[in-house]
């Protein structure tokens, strides 16, 4: 069977995969311990019984010993090893790095490893080290897309692994990214940066994930090649890494070193483990140090890979619950570095927040002034600026917050304020949230805040009000209260702005309005005219759209909210069947992961409606999954 990769659940450029291979199948993120076939701390069959189902070893290591290379090619790799899962190889660039040559050529590691049964197999890529020039790394970058065009025949019914160099410039890493696109890899290692880690230049490291990011086709799984150490999983998992290798866990243990969540810690330096593992529990380091070499060894192996893995584990649950964002900025503080990288991070979120959900399954948890650089908060901020409409309103008052959602204490003020040509909003990390927004995730679902915080959002305040004409004036002493006249239907209109844009209202709201409330009083169902046009959502106040909603944004010119298959997708999308990636022609740039969406066929005809799992980019560069979910066809209503 071929290689194959798909994406289960997301958080932004983190994802949840299947890496299946013929040898088994590996859910992602996660770890492939490195196997030293001369050198077995644990062995690899221990490693599987573990939990961990895919390793990696050197190829260039087992063609030089005589013995192992004849072994390999009688028996295959996995035999050689021990090991039932899926195996990936290294080529003998990193030896190429610390030795300054190998005595190999591409052509004869790309065919040994094809010959040895491996998975995935890497090409002899040129080690780009962080002190290369942008003209030599410019030819290390040449060298090695020219090598990865002379492995794709050898390869046979091996997957290819092709590493991204370029060395500390940007542009030439996402140039090295863009030249594999159409090229048939399975895995895309980000290579050359094991100088950077070994330095702690996080940030570099940040900025060469991103590069990549940005040229490779979104559909396959990337590779941090050499990143062994748990601290740094959850920021190169948030920018969008799918698999680590670790030879550190042993390397560490013969130094009698432990790793942990937020660093490492030498067994000499301990009175008490801080660790409840398998390998830990139970156990002093009096008497880990009282052990055998061999067996103190690898009880610290042991304790490092059930560490990668726990961490690994708290990623993925991450990305499930919508918290990785949270978790990373945790994390950060655990060493400068890192919380330099994470800066370095804030300074895209512009491309970011193309990969960010419309909303997450839990609250926006505040953990530091980082949050507020989040391309979620910047979204927000900006729909809050260029979406939403005050009809009347010439001024806007600031309210004091008193708990959330901010209308339960407002709301009977909003009615005589919106007569006077006042529109209510509070102060948020996100700027002034209007009363009649304040449902829409993540304004009413953000955890409270520092009170220091509002002075960082003070510029937001003026850039709001400025943006709408509106004058930023104090909360008048005497504010009126009276009826909530009108505001159920400026809530329906504020969410459809916020979510569809300003163009959207119009078309779906023109007629006789009608609401079906739930019985804590929020809105459920909205109905125009008789038709059932669309339901808001309890978890995050958004809008579900039914097909009468979705017939009525059609009219909205094009290409906005659609998404264009091909003709042989036609009859299936009417019939309410799923979009998936291979009959996807085109897409709005402006929906997002989770966004509600338009089918349509080439001549724009409406097929049905359904939820994006993927932006544009991502919905055009997928070799297979599920884009978008149909919800309902015009043929199955």
């Amino acid at each position: 069977m071929g290689i194959t990769f798909e994406t289960r659940d997301r958080d932004g450029l983190a994802r949840i995969g299947r890496l299946s291979t013929a040898h088994g199948t590996v859910t992602t993120p996660t770890l492939l311990p490195v196997v030293n076939p001369n050198l077995r701390t644990i062995e690899p069959a221990e490693l599987h019984r573990m939990g961990f189902g895919m390793v990696i070893t050197n190829a260039y290591v087992i063609r030089s010993k005589p013995e192992l290379a004849l072994r390999a090619r009688q028996e295959g790799v996995h035999k050689l090893l021990g090991f039932p899962g899926p195996v990936m190889t290294d080529s003998g660039t990193f030896q190429m790095y610390v030795y300054g040559d190998v005595e190999v050529t591409n052509r004869e590691i790309v065919e040994f490893q094809r010959d040895i049964g491996v998975d995935v197999g890497t090409i002899l890529d040129l080690f780009s080290t962080p002190d290369r020039t942008h003209a030599q790394a410019r030819a290390d970058v040449d060298g090695t897309v020219e090598r990865a065009r002379e492995a794709v025949p050898l390869a046979g019914g091996m997957g290819l692994s092709m590493p991204v160099q370029g060395s500390v410039h940007p542009d030439l890493r996402e140039a090295c990214a863009r030249a594999y696109r159409d090229l048939p890899a399975v895995v895309h290692p980000i290579g050359g940066v094991v100088p950077l880690m070994e330095q702690q230049r996080y940030a570099e490291l940040a900025e060469a994930i991103l590069a990549a990011k940005r040229g490779l086709r979104h559909g396959r799984p990337v590779h941090l090649f050499g990143a062994g150490h748990p601290m740094m999983f959850p920021l190169a998992a948030l920018l969008g890494c799918d698999l680590f290798d670790s030879a550190g866990y042993g390397k560490f243990a013969r130094d009698g070193r432990l790793m942990m969540s937020w660093g490492t810690v030498h067994l000499a330096d301990l009175e008490e483990l801080p660790c409840a593992c398998a390998a830990c529990a139970g156990t002093t380091p009096a008497e880990l140090w009282a052990m055998p070499a061999a067996q103190r060894e690898a009880r610290i192996a042991r304790h490092n890979l059930l560490t990668a893995a726990a961490e690994l584990a708290r990623i993925r649950e991450a990305i499930r619950r919508g918290r990785l964002w949270e978790l990373v900025e945790e994390r950060s503080r655990a060493h400068p570095s890192l919380l330099s990288a994470l800066r370095a991070v804030a300074g895209h979120a512009e491309w970011l927040e193309r990969f960010e959900p419309l909303s997450r399954p839990s609250a926006l948890l505040y953990t530091g002034r980082e949050t507020l650089r989040r391309p979620s908060v910047l979204r927000a901020r900006r729909r809050l600026s260029e979406r939403l409409t005050f009809p009347g309103a010439k001024e806007v008052a600031l309210l004091p917050a008193r708990g959330k959602p901010f209308s339960s204490h407002w709301g009977m003020h909003w009615a005589p304020a919106r007569s006077r040509g006042l529109a209510l909003a509070c102060p948020s990390i996100f700027g002034p949230v209007p009363l009649e927004a304040d449902e829409i995730w993540p304004f009413s679902q953000s955890v409270e805040l520092p009170e220091d915080v509002g002075e960082e959002s003070a510029p937001w305040n003026h850039a709001f009000a400025s943006s709408h004409d509106l004058a930023l004036v104090p909360v008048p002493p005497e504010l009126a209260q009276g009826g909530t006249e009108g505001f159920d239907a400026a809530r329906v209109r504020a969410t459809i702005e916020y979510q569809f844009g300003r163009e959207a209202a119009g078309p779906l709201l023109a007629g006789k309005m009608d609401l079906v409330k739930a019985r804590n009083g929020r809105i459920r169902n909205v109905l125009v005219d008789g038709e059932h046009i669309l339901s808001i959502r309890a978890e995050d106040g958004l809008a579900t759209l039914r097909l009468p909603g979705a017939r009525r944004l059609h009219a909205v010119a094009p290409p906005a909210l659609r998404v264009t298959v091909t003709d042989d997708a036609i009859p299936f999308v009417r019939d309410g069947k799923s979009v998936f990636a291979r009959f996807v022609q085109d897409a709005d740039p402006e929906l997002r992961p989770f966004d509600e969406c338009l089918i349509v066929d080439a001549r724009d005809r409406l097929l049905g409606h359904g939820v994006c799992l993927l932006n544009r980019e991502e919905m055009l560069d997928a070799e297979r999954g599920m884009c978008v979910k149909v919800r309902e066809g015009v043929g199955s209503a």
